[in-house]
């Protein structure tokens, strides 16, 4: 995504799955402007509404973060109702004239749903419970969906594998992976 300067911010692999009872967030640390990477361990998934909804982001830092606290927002007016919050995040997104200036895409997730972001108003709940988005969005969905029907690998590692594959793949990504855990059964796993 471009900055609309002569500064190209590139990156970001992020990955969300549901499987086996978990709900699980990956992203890389990779920060690239132009062609030097400039941050090798950025933090792009994060935790918010009391640790009940995991996030994640593509695209500007500042955008994102803008984002991530108008979600917390959301969720505290809607009382942690995600499907709620998105849906008027996504509506501000796309309605605001501030706001549809920001190149970013986000990945929410709590317990029940899985909701990818964007700035055009859209929020999309996969099918298959696996999302990816960023420069390796397309590689990691796809080695994601494949370990998930083809192998008995937990959550957490179809997600570090998927990542490793992508970062294979996408120069724009690495393998510095920080991972965020929610369970059904037990509620939250810290990783």
């Amino acid at each position: 995504m471009s900055s609309g300067n002569n500064y190209a911010l590139h990156g970001t692999t992020i990955l969300a799955l549901r499987h086996k009872g978990k709900v699980v967030l990956a992203g890389d640390g990779q920060v690239t402007l132009n062609n030097t990477v400039i941050k090798h361990q950025a933090r792009k998934v994060r935790r918010i509404y009391n640790d009940t909804i995991l996030v994640g982001f593509a695209g500007a830092t500042a955008d994102a973060m803008n984002l991530s606290e108008r979600l917390q927002a959301k969720l505290e007016r809607y009382n942690g109702n995600l499907t709620r919050a998105a849906v008027e995040l996504a509506r501000d997104w796309r309605t605001d004239k501030i706001l549809r200036q920001l190149e970013a895409l986000m990945i929410a997730a709590d317990l029940q749903k899985l909701f990818l972001i964007s700035g055009t108003g859209d929020v999309i709940e996969p099918d298959e419970g696996i999302i990816g988005i960023g420069s390796g969005g397309a590689a990691v969905q796809a080695a994601a969906t494949a370990l998930v029907r083809h192998s008995n690998l937990s959550p957490r590692q179809v997600a570090e594998e998927a990542m490793k594959i992508a970062a294979a793949l996408c120069v724009y990504t690495n393998d510095h992976v920080t991972i965020e855990e929610l369970t059904y059964d037990a509620g939250f796993e810290t990783v």
